[in-house]
């Protein structure tokens, strides 16, 4: 990746002491990427409000998040894996849209019903994305049922989305929220944007005849468990409420590289979340007027979200079960003993910087 460094667009924004930070944590990264290779691609199946839907996932490799450029988010390490050069070719980005076309073909018996296309920054950001690629994206996917691209709220107005709206294509904008307190995004994520510019994309979406899916993430640095577990019930209790928003996607932090969350991880200032809190959530929060799902990267290592060891497989499966039928009772169906560790925790844990459990 190229050297980070803060352009015009981003000056003045977020945390300038994070910013710095972060920048030099990211320019330690050394790799290099193929700029004709996604970053990822796979299988999976989806609820959305039409149903659940076999999905193909799709992580374009691009020249980076502006944001994450510039400094950017305290837990994502995702602009590492991006293109040397800060930019990528259009020839080279539909290339990586063949080669996950080609990896569907491959590994499923149809074409996924639900296309979801991530660059780890803002598919709308024309400095990631040019609006030539974009178009020939929503044509290519044109005979697909739906489609879900990522964005800040800074992009997300009628032409970028009307691209795929015009095609036909039930569009979602999923937007990474992150929480809907905005000192936890200001401070403890380093995120620049307040909830009512989400809100505003929300406006500018349904305008646009799309819909939103909010990205929230469950403990970034600098909260308890207990703090977490409040943040997420409320961040996803206020997101139901705004008109346009009809799904979110709460994702339990993980530690990435080249991170600040890393920094911390490594000097004992911190540790994922619990699976128990990420349950807790879903079932407190399942009655609300919005789908929520979860899906726990890394579950069950020590970089990811856990409990004990011994039972992160199935309270995993329980929160994947969830996810697709949206019944909480799947949860009463897992137990383990350590849930009265994380209990304590939650009762008795004050600072973010010395968990109780490891």
């Amino acid at each position: 990746m190229s050297t980070p460094s803060p352009d015009v667009y981003e000056q003045g924004k977020g945390m300038d002491a994070h910013n710095a930070v972060m920048r030099d944590i990211r320019a330690r990264n050394d790799s290099t990427y193929d700029p004709r290779e996604p970053t990822r691609v796979w299988l999976d199946e989806d609820n959305t409000p039409d149903g659940v839907y076999q999905s193909l996932t799709i992580i374009l490799n691009t020249g980076g998040c502006r944001w994450a450029r510039a400094g950017g988010c305290t837990m994502c390490g995702y602009v590492a894996e991006s293109v040397e050069g800060g930019s990528v070719a259009h020839e080279d980005l539909m290339a990586q849209i063949q080669h996950c076309l080609d990896h569907e073909a491959e590994n499923a018996d149809e074409p996924s019903g639900l296309i979801k296309i991530y660059t780890s920054g803002s598919f709308l950001d024309e400095r990631e994305v040019p609006a030539e690629t974009r178009r020939a994206i929503a044509e290519t996917f044109a005979d697909r049922d739906r489609i879900v691209v990522e964005s800040l709220p800074d992009f997300v107005d009628r032409e970028t989305v009307g691209d795929f709206v015009d095609a036909g294509l039930e569009t979602d904008v999923a937007v990474g929220l992150e929480t809907a307190t905005d000192r936890v995004r200001h401070d403890c994520v380093n995120k620049y944007f307040d909830f009512a510019d989400f809100e505003d994309a929300c406006e500018a979406a349904r305008d646009a005849g799309a819909g939103v899916k909010a990205y929230l993430l469950m403990k970034p640095p600098f909260l308890s468990e207990s703090e977490a577990v409040e943040d997420m019930k409320r961040s996803v209790r206020r997101c139901a409420a705004v008109d346009g928003c009809h799904t979110v996607s709460m994702n339990p932090c993980n530690v990435q590289r080249y991170t600040m969350v890393e920094e911390l991880y490594h000097d004992g200032g911190y540790r994922p979340p619990w699976l128990w809190s990420v349950a807790e959530v879903l079932e407190s929060t399942a009655e609300e007027d919005v789908i929520v799902v979860s899906d726990p990267v890394g579950h069950g290592s020590d970089r990811g979200p856990h409990n004990c060891g011994e039972c992160d497989d199935r309270v995993q499966r329980a929160i994947k079960d969830f996810d697709l039928r949206q019944d909480p009772s799947v949860f009463e169906q897992v137990s383990c003993e350590c849930e009265a560790t994380w209990d304590a925790v939650l009762t008795r844990e004050r600072s973010y910087s010395l968990p109780l459990a490891r």
